[in-house]
């Protein structure tokens, strides 16, 4: 084990799991997550909710884009949603399929959606699908954390954290939600 990852469990206990259901509501939540903080993205999702009842590929698809702008959807992601939903609705992606699929074919699978990108399709991996050795890419937390647990002097790169993440294969999906962990308890220091 990593002594400055064991440091965060020694201060903190071991991270919550932050599962999510696999499906639909959880790959449209992601989207909504993207580029903006989870409390933002939480009180969109929970208006969707309000108004859909159940947010599904039915429920987002009759909504449509006008819908998904007038709860605080942005154009951009409510595109997005829509397509996506299409796509389920029409069975060109099958989420059922992705269960069981591998993560390198999963991953290609959902980045063939517009609107999902390599963040987003490991952030489905690692949280709904629990693929264990998952690193999601870009994910500013993740890299902030790196740097303050690392004791480097500016925020890696992606190419670099993905150097240094290597190291914890493969169980990467497990240092992930160590870092999330202590970057969210705001316990991280360098050595």
């Amino acid at each position: 084990m990593d002594r400055d990852l064991a440091s965060v469990v020694q201060r903190h206990g071991p991270p919550p799991l932050w599962a999510r259901r696999p499906g639909t509501a959880t790959l449209i939540r992601i989207i909504l997550e993207q580029q903006v903080s989870l409390a933002s993205a939480k009180a969109v999702y929970r208006r969707m909710e309000d108004h859909l009842g159940r947010v599904s590929a039915e429920s987002v698809a009759t909504c449509g884009i006008t819908g998904l702008r007038r709860l605080g959807v942005t154009r951009q992601k409510a595109a997005y949603c829509c397509q996506l939903a299409d796509q389920i609705l029409s069975g060109d992606l099958s989420l059922r399929k992705l269960a069981r699929a591998s993560a390198s074919q999963a991953r290609e699978e959902l980045q063939q959606v517009n609107g999902i990108g390599p963040w987003t399709a490991d952030i489905y991996l690692l949280m709904a699908l629990r693929h264990p050795d998952i690193w999601p890419t870009g994910d500013i937390a993740l890299l902030t954390a790196m740097q303050r647990l690392r004791g480097l002097r500016k925020r890696p790169s992606v190419g670099r954290a993905a150097e240094i993440a290597r190291r914890w294969a493969p169980w990467r999906a497990v240092a992930a939600r160590i870092l999330w962990h202590g970057y969210l308890e705001g316990s991280l220091s360098g050595r």
